[in-house]
């Protein structure tokens, strides 16, 4: 088991939604994590308790699957949360968006707006734009993408609409929406057990602002 099937089998076994995980050369580690949809519906924000359930078991994991790293860090995806998978745009139908595709079309690649599944999104009254041809062109025509999804957006004049396959985009997160009604909690950090070595910095979790 590699360390990504690790933290992924590690993360929803506790029940929590894997957001994202990356590591860097230097050896850092670091564990996106997000209550599943139906309790962040309820109201449910990632806390530092949940933050530090998660890094306990993964410290714990990765020993036990002797997968390296240096230092591990678990945090809530904030208020810009990344959209990584199709259960992820799924979940935030309706919710405005930032997408930057892999290609230009008409000369840009970023685009904010409204998200919306493409099967859904029929409003005559928006105009529609193709989806961006530099990138189903590179591909053979049997393996062209079909878009999936729509983001709705106003250039300044009218509303207009951009369809896309997830194979099209470069990155996607959340437009933040802040909420002044409550407070982010401070980060709370913790050791690896085992007698890290004291070259190796603490490890960290964080329930920050989550959306």
């Amino acid at each position: 088991m590699n360390w990504q099937e690790a933290v992924e089998k590690t993360v929803t076994g506790l029940g929590y939604d894997l957001v994202d995980c990356e590591r860097s050369p230097a050896g850092l580690l670091r564990v996106y994590i997000d209550k599943l949809p139906e309790e962040a519906l309820a109201g449910a924000l990632i806390n530092v308790e949940d933050c530090e359930r998660v890094t306990r078991q993964l410290q714990y994991l990765l020993e036990v699957e002797n997968c390296a790293y240096e230092r591990l860090e678990v945090s809530s995806p904030g208020l810009d949360r990344p959209l990584k998978k199709t259960s992820d745009y799924q979940r935030f139908v309706g919710e405005e968006i930032e997408i930057t595709l892999r290609m230009p079309f008409q000369g840009r690649k970023k685009y904010k707006g409204i998200l919306s599944a493409l099967e859904v999104a029929a409003d005559s009254s928006v105009a529609v734009e193709p989806v961006a041809p530099a990138v189903a062109a590179a591909l053979p025509a049997d393996a062209t993408p079909a878009p999936a999804w729509r983001v709705v957006f106003n250039d300044g004049k009218a509303d207009q609409a951009l369809d896309f396959s997830l194979e099209e985009v470069r990155e996607a997160r959340l437009v933040p929406v802040v909420n002044f009604k409550g407070r982010g909690v401070k980060p709370a950090t913790g050791k690896k057990p085992g007698g890290a070595k004291a070259a190796k910095t603490d490890d960290k979790v964080d329930g920050g602002p989550d959306q």
